[in-house]
C-alpha cells in the first residue's frame, strides 16, 4: 500500500471516528458513552478505533478541541474596523448559524460545561479568556466613543451565547412549547430587533 494510500485511509477513518463521537457524546455524554458504541458507530472494530485514540478520553478531547475552534471563529471575525452594530449583529446571527447547522456540537459542549468543565477547564481559562477579554476592549472602545450603548461588555458576549445556544440545546422544548418545527428565521428576526435596539446609543 503506498503512502498516500495509507494517508487517505487515515483521514477517512479519523472522519469517520470524529462523526462517530459526535454522534454518541452528544447523546449519551462522556459518561454513557463507550468505545464499542463510537466503534460501532464509525464502521469500524475497536482494535481499530484504538489505533487511531488509545482511549475514550483521548476521542473527547479531540472532539472537544476541534469543535471550540469552530465555536469560536465567529467571535474571532469580530472587526474593530466596521461598523460596531453591523458587527455584533453579524456575529449574533452567525452564532444563530452554527446553533441550526451544528446542534450535536452545541449538546457537547453544553454537556461539558455543565458537568464543570473537566477536560477543556485550561483552554477556558486561557485561550477562550483572551479572546473574549480583546473583544471586550474593542467593545469598550465602542462604548467609549458613543458608537454602542452603555453595556456591559462581558454580560453582552454571554447574552449573545445563552440566546443563540437554547435553539439548540433546548429544541425539544422549544419544539414541545411552540407546536412545530423551530423557526430559525423568526429566531433570526427577533434577535435581530433585539440587538439593534438594545445596542443603539
Amino acid at each position: 500500500m503506498t503512502e498516500y494510500a495509507t494517508t487517505r485511509i487515515q483521514r477517512k477513518n479519523q472522519a469517520l471516528i470524529f462523526e462517530a463521537a459526535l454522534d454518541v457524546f452528544s447523546s449519551f455524554g462522556f459518561r454513557g458513552a463507550t468505545l464499542d458504541q463510537i466503534a460501532s458507530t464509525a464502521g469500524l472494530s475497536k482494535p481499530n478505533l484504538l489505533y487511531y485514540y488509545p482511549s475514550k478520553e483521548a476521542i473527547h478531547s479531540a472532539v472537544l478541541t476541534k469543535l471550540l475552534h469552530t465555536w469560536l471563529a465567529p467571535l474571532r471575525e469580530l472587526d474593530e474596523n466596521g461598523d460596531p452594530i453591523e458587527e455584533i449583529l453579524l456575529y449574533v446571527i452567525n452564532k444563530l448559524h452554527a446553533a441550526r447547522d451544528l446542534p450535536r456540537e452545541s449538546r457537547l459542549f453544553a454537556n461539558e460545561i455543565v458537568q464543570g468543565a473537566p477536560r477543556i477547564k485550561s483552554i477556558l481559562e486561557t485561550d477562550l479568556r483572551h479572546l473574549v477579554e480583546d473583544k471586550v476592549r474593542i467593545l469598550r472602545k465602542w462604548i467609549k466613543q458613543g458608537r454602542l450603548a452603555k453595556i456591559d461588555p462581558y454580560h453582552l458576549i454571554f447574552s449573545i451565547w445563552s440566546l443563540t445556544q437554547h435553539y439548540a440545546d433546548f429544541d425539544v422544548q422549544v419544539q414541545a412549547v411552540t407546536g412545530q418545527e423551530t423557526s430559525f428565521d423568526e429566531a433570526e428576526v427577533f434577535l435581530n430587533h433585539l440587538y439593534r435596539r438594545m445596542l443603539a446609543p
